[in-house]
């Protein structure tokens, strides 16, 4: 019996990880779901991929700790391969220059750098090649003050995401997709004001983040250091 292939998704249980999950699920994908405490909307999600005729296997693992982070192609690579990875998990919070601790700017930059860093290495030592998509934000190419630990660490990640192109090829593409509006903030505060500079005037359609994801997972192989922005044009202005 042949091998499943799993993409692996990481914060794939909630929001916009979910929402790529049941994408690529719908367009063939076998989908390896990590969580850190969602395990039933995980379990939910599992639910549908299995509804859509496809499999899904659930991997707990808190990317703050390095040494779990490392450990996640391993526990996919104990019942199957690994056919893809996207690296969606992240840490958004405020902090400004002022209230910036050290422990918030090591969180962030534990989940949202060194996690897709370590994943990124364990999928390369198997030597199998494939693809790697790391989720960025739009702010990338400007400054976000206001929430200075996130927008570094996903500067960075944009960073990571060109050196790996490099270091990993030809064997592996590695690209950048960065995210404009696409989901209102969890924390219920008002967001009218975010679509004013917007010129899409809109918020993203989800199934435009999946299909991007798919895009560069399954589309051209002689794609790889780039990065795509979906923000329906913000960063133009």
């Amino acid at each position: 019996m042949k091998e499943v292939e799993y993409t692996l998704i990481t914060g794939a249980a909630k929001r916009v990880g979910r929402a790529i999950a049941l994408h690529l699920a719908e367009h063939g994908h076998d989908i390896a779901v990590h969580y850190h405490h969602s395990l039933g909307d995980a379990e939910t999600l599992k639910g549908e991929i299995e509804a859509l005729g496809r499999k899904a296997l659930l991997v707990q693992a808190d990317l703050g700790q390095s040494e779990e982070a490392g450990t996640i192609i391993t526990s996919i690579l104990e019942v199957g391969r690994v056919r893809a990875v996207v690296n969606n998990a992240s840490i958004f919070e405020q902090f400004d220059l002022r209230t910036t601790t050290v422990d918030a700017w090591q969180r962030h930059l534990a989940v949202n750098l060194t996690a897709p860093l370590l994943i990124s290495q364990a999928y390369a030592e198997t030597g199998t090649g494939g693809r790697i998509v790391n989720l960025l934000d739009w702010r990338v190419a400007r400054s976000d003050p206001n929430h200075l630990p996130y927008a570094v660490s996903k500067a960075a990640l944009e960073a990571l995401t060109r050196n790996l192109a490099v270091a990993l090829a030809p064997a592996f593409q590695v690209n950048g997709l960065a995210l404009g509006a696409v989901l209102p903030p969890s924390d219920g505060r008002d967001v009218a004001h975010l679509l004013k500079d917007v010129p899409s005037h809109r918020w993203a359609d989800l199934s435009e983040v999946g299909e991007a994801v798919r895009f560069l997972l399954d589309g051209p192989a002689y794609i790889t250091g780039e990065v795509i922005t979906i923000d329906g044009g913000r960063h133009l202005v």
